[in-house]
């Protein structure tokens, strides 16, 4: 089953049209160690909740943006492109990202 992302840029679309490119992470700087560096490319959250993850819009305008999506459920919560503040969401419970 499918559902809809809503892009920055084209607005809401199928998931299908989208490539997920994983939960934000802090990047390792260029005097990390060894085990800093696997942490960062290899090992991630995985929480059960809300989750904030970087998507592509593949089959559109090919726009990397950043969506807070629950895991469990696939709801999106808010979409915005890189660099902004995520918008306001009167619908979001206070302090739930």
């Amino acid at each position: 089953m499918t559902f809809l992302i809503t892009c920055p840029n084209c607005g809401p679309r199928e998931a299908l049209e989208f490539s997920y490119g994983g939960e934000i992470t802090r990047r390792a700087g260029p005097g990390s160690s060894s085990a800093e560096l696997t942490g960062y490319l290899f090992f991630r959250e995985n929480a059960n909740g809300w989750q904030t993850e970087w998507w592509l819009h593949r089959d559109g305008c090919r726009m990397w943006f950043l969506a807070e999506r629950h895991t469990f459920t696939n709801e999106i919560r808010r979409t915005y492109p890189p660099g902004s503040e995520p918008p306001v969401d009167a619908q979001a419970p206070e302090g739930a990202a």
